[in-house]
């Protein structure tokens, strides 16, 4: 019996890598090849050599490339012909949100509470609703990502080409990514660096941690001091590294965790949030600096949420 004819009676497929997705990483490509198959289960398969790039095992973060083949266990895939509803709220707001759009960009001011793509448990997230309000756009795809309750300047590409540019200014740090926070506490105007190695931690109930270890790997974080007030601080992070939760567990590491921040927060922490009125993570990206051969050097910036701008209002009258 022949390779394909196994292949078809097994349920394997085998993919071959088109132009588009030249340079990408393979988990992307494969959460955008298989779109509604959950991430922990592709995660499996390449841990386990289910999925195998040119018959050979794979990591995650491996660039696929043009003609390469990919080999797909049998995975179930919900029926194409029926999307994620897309709520309306998010149908409308979206587009108000909007601070660049050109031929090869789409800059979003990401709002708190929608996840950067479904999965999870969850339908749909920013991509899926971009993707369905915008058909127009034969290619969208995400460049980086922000936590769920994180709120600000979010890339996503409309052309291969420029995905590729941008993960590789990513990959050599020629990104600048600027963050507005609020933490607990009177940050020392000294400490202008936080290095600690951190290392992911999947508790029983699922949910992701994230931990200073010293087998982590390593992670860097400049902090400057923007205002103070009698017990908070408002700060600005800019991750040299771009670890996940990096700019929460560095504050939480330092002695300062981030007010609304569920999962690295301490009593005191919930208190001042509390009193604030912090309903949400006090984390925005506010600043982000790229350049592209197509547009040159772009300097763009989101304002603050009126929710965050009302927490440093009650900052401003109840803690000075």
């Amino acid at each position: 019996m022949s390779d394909s004819e196994q292949s078809r009676r097994s349920g394997v497929q085998h993919i071959e890598v088109d132009e588009d997705s030249d340079g990408q990483r393979l988990d992307n490509f494969l959460l955008k090849t298989l779109r509604g198959v959950p991430k922990t289960r592709l995660y499996r398969g390449l841990r386990k050599g289910e999925i195998r790039v040119n018959k050979g095992r794979a990591k995650p973060d491996h660039r696929v490339h043009t003609g390469d083949i990919v080999r797909l266990p049998p995975l179930h895939q919900p029926d194409p012909a029926s999307p994620a509803i897309i709520p309306h709220y998010w149908a409308e707001l979206l587009p108000q949100r909007i601070i660049h759009e050109s031929a090869g960009l789409l800059v979003i001011n990401k709002p708190s509470g929608l996840a950067v793509h479904g999965g999870s448990g969850l339908s749909f997230g920013l991509i899926e609703c971009l993707r369905q309000a915008r058909t127009d756009d034969r290619y969208l795809e995400l460049v980086h990502r922000l936590d769920r309750d994180t709120s600000g300047l979010i890339m996503i590409a409309r052309k291969p080409a420029v995905l590729r540019e941008l993960h590789r200014q990513l990959r050599e740090d020629k990104v600048d990514k600027r963050y507005t926070a609020l933490c607990v506490g009177q940050w020392p105007r000294k400490r202008k660096l936080v290095e600690a190695p951190l290392a992911k931690n999947t508790l029983q109930s699922g949910e992701r941690m994230v931990r200073v270890a010293k087998d982590g790997k390593s992670a860097q974080t400049e902090f400057t001091v923007l205002e103070r007030f009698g017990g908070a601080t408002l700060v600005q992070a800019k991750p040299i590294t771009g670890r996940t939760h990096q700019i929460r567990v560095h504050a939480q590491f330092a002695g300062h965790p981030l007010l609304g921040d569920a999962k690295y927060s301490d009593d005191a922490t919930r208190a001042m949030a509390a009193k604030l009125g912090a309903k949400r993570l006090f984390l925005h990206a506010s600043q982000l600096n790229i350049t592209l051969p197509d547009e040159g050097r772009l300097r763009l910036e989101a304002p603050l949420d009126e929710e965050l701008e009302v927490i440093l209002s009650n900052a401003r009258k109840i803690l000075n």
